[in-house]
């Protein structure tokens, strides 16, 4: 307790820190007043009635801070921006220049792949505005405004998107924490008064022991999440001695730490994204008069409603993302090859490329306890819906992983610039 008030302390009291923690604060305060704007035309009560019996809807409507239940101007959230972040990425694997271009011309070839990830946001928002607005004109929640005005409601969302994008990059240069991370953050927070508003209507008291069950799943999942968040695996490393003059350099043992969860909350994200984007389009196609066109995608819709099928696709994905995020972020053949230049080696392997394939096998080996512990972990809340038939529990519950890894992310951040403020 008297570290955290001496942290507390040094965190109001120094100017720069106040001043970032300030400016996320504002940066909040725009996003929740953006999303209670909506965009002109829309039936609120067609549109609540909706939302009631719609959980594929609910969830995105978790993740846009509430903005897509009022069909606002950052109804679609940071949800482009991430799309387009998870194409780029997946096409460093069958494209070489975009390989080297994010893992070895430093931080200019990082700066150059964000650019190419803002472009693409635009053309995906746009899509995804589109989409949603003809869809919501067909269920009669939108008002049929012509083409000129679904044009301007169209630029209307995408701007919006792009402004949440810039302002999560703010957030990230001029605040503290990732500032994508930290909007979904703030939108899942913001929508929780609802989901307990929910409880509470709907509160019997035969469901009491659910409820209690349901509290103790989100300790367990808590302490889980920090558990293997903060996991890691030291692999020693020694540095030889090396003779320059008349002194002795190297010669010192440390470790090199491997983290657990190396993927950190990415793999949710980007699995909820995937599995967002089939539901709808194929809410969109639904209504495509076209009997073929329809036929599969109310069968898409009928497969991805099906709560087992669900369940075991956002295991396998995050499961994969895992993989995929861990091996993207962290190269052992280049850890090995700086290990090399630097004249340190791991004891009893021998440098270059024998050490690559050991730091490799280790990090694999971590990957998997902490992949399958996040498919469990993401797929759980979807099992207790299906149990208990509520959705409010479900949602909450696949939120609350992203919560804890946020915010656990975040509080290393805040304790990395109060530890440059003491030295």
């Amino acid at each position: 307790m008297a570290n955290l008030k001496t942290k507390l302390k040094l965190l109001l009291s120094d100017r720069a820190l106040r001043n970032r923690l300030l400016f996320v604060l504002a940066v909040f305060i725009l996003f929740r007043l953006g999303a209670a704007i909506p965009v002109p035309g829309v039936d609120q009560t067609a549109l609540a009635r909706f939302f009631a019996g719609n959980q594929f809807f609910g969830l995105l409507n978790v993740f846009s801070g509430g903005g897509f239940s009022s069909l606002s101007i950052f109804m679609l959230g940071v949800g482009p921006f991430i799309t387009a972040s998870i194409i780029l990425q997946l096409l460093t694997i069958m494209v070489p220049s975009l390989k080297a271009m994010y893992q070895e011309e430093g931080e200019a070839g990082r700066r150059k792949f964000a650019q190419y990830s803002r472009l693409l946001t635009v053309p995906l928002a746009a899509l995804q505005a589109f989409g949603f607005l003809v869809l919501f004109e067909r269920q009669g929640i939108i008002t049929s405004l012509g083409w000129g005005s679904q044009a301007l409601n169209v630029l209307t969302i995408v701007a919006g998107s792009v402004l949440l994008m810039w302002l999560g990059e703010l957030i990230s240069e001029y605040g503290i924490g990732n500032g994508v991370s930290l909007l979904i953050f703030a939108g899942i927070v913001a929508d929780w008064p609802n989901s307990l508003g929910q409880l509470v209507v709907n509160y019997e008291p035969s469901q009491i022991p659910i409820y209690l069950a349901f509290l103790a799943v989100i300790v367990v999942v808590i302490a889980g999440v920090v558990a293997v968040t903060e996991a890691e695996r030291p692999i020693p490393v020694t540095y030889a001695k090396r003779v320059r003059g008349m002194k002795v350099y190297g010669g010192v043992s440390t470790y090199l730490p491997i983290r657990l969860n190396q993927a950190g909350v990415m793999p949710i994200i980007f699995a909820l994204s995937i599995l967002l984007f089939p539901q709808m389009l194929a809410n969109f196609l639904a209504k495509v008069n076209y009997g073929l066109v329809q036929t599969i995608a109310n069968g898409v819709l009928g497969l991805l409603s099906n709560s087992w099928f669900y369940a075991g696709a956002y295991f396998i994905l995050v499961f994969v993302f895992t993989y995929f995020y861990s091996a993207i972020t962290f190269d052992p053949e280049s850890m090995a090859e700086n290990l090399q230049k630097n004249g340190a080696f791991v004891p009893g392997i021998r440098p270059g490329r024998p050490t690559a394939e050991y730091v490799g096998k280790v990090l694999y080996r971590l990957t998997l306890v902490g992949a399958i512990f996040l498919g469990l972990v993401a797929m759980l809340p979807i099992l207790i819906q299906a149990w208990t038939g509520l959705s409010a529990l479900a949602i909450g519950g696949t939120a609350l992983l992203i919560v804890v890894s946020v915010a656990l992310d975040t509080m290393k951040q805040i304790d990395s610039q109060l530890s440059l403020r003491e030295y």
